[in-house]
């Protein structure tokens, strides 16, 4: 998928956005109809915010790449896991663009004016309920690859797959798996030897049907 076309397409995003495919929502086996829709948070409960970077680049083809990030085991209930740049909002943060950049720098040392860094919008805020958070995706375009180094407390690797990758037709592998006590059914994407599911595959399947529409 070409860089330029990429940007040309997230000149203005549209309204409503498309849906992340079905497949990707984790649905617990065995308890009834399988629910195809994301979850809500309870009536009355105020999830605490968070923002994460989706950050896309030009490769040397000028093809578009995605920085993704394999966070550490011992990094709590998302450890191990493939996720983007980013973490809750602090009370510094004047908005969520502010967390999403600040996190990125963090975790994988990214200077946003060195890579010249621009911000083009946002995708639809989640409630993740294993961990209380509301998470806005900001996606951003960089002019160039950025110089990137993960931090050994936090990331285990950087990964940056193609956004082809993620597009409508992409393959999904559906998972059956037992996590803590929950045995769960969930939809895939398989990139450099990782299982990308979740969060951060609703996302990049929202992007990726935002780039193909």
């Amino acid at each position: 998928m070409r860089f330029d076309a990429v940007v040309a397409r997230l000149t203005a995003l549209p309204d409503p956005l498309p849906p992340p495919a079905e497949q990707l929502m984790p649905v617990v086996l065995g308890s009834g109809p399988s629910r195809r829709t994301w979850p809500e948070p309870p009536p009355g409960r105020e999830p605490r915010s968070a923002a994460v970077l989706v950050l896309l680049y030009p490769d040397a083809d000028g093809d578009t790449r995605v920085v993704l990030i394999e966070r550490t085991a011992g990094g709590g209930v998302h450890g191990g896991q493939v996720s983007f740049p980013g973490g809750r909002a602090e009370p510094d943060d004047p908005d969520l663009v502010a967390t999403a950049l600040r996190e990125a720098a963090e975790e994988v040392g990214l200077d946003p004016d060195a890579a010249e860094v621009r911000i083009v919008g946002q995708l639809d805020r989640f409630w993740i309920p294993v961990s209380d958070f509301e998470v806005t995706p900001v996606v951003a375009v960089a002019a160039t690859r950025p110089a990137m180094t993960a931090s050994p407390d936090e990331v285990a690797r950087i990964v940056e797959p193609p956004m082809a990758r993620f597009l409508p037709e992409a393959p999904i592998v559906v998972v059956e798996r037992l996590i803590g006590e929950w045995p769960l059914r969930y939809g895939a994407y398989e990139v450099d030897g990782l299982s990308v599911w979740g969060a951060t595959a609703r996302i990049l399947s929202q992007l990726g049907a935002v780039l193909a529409d």
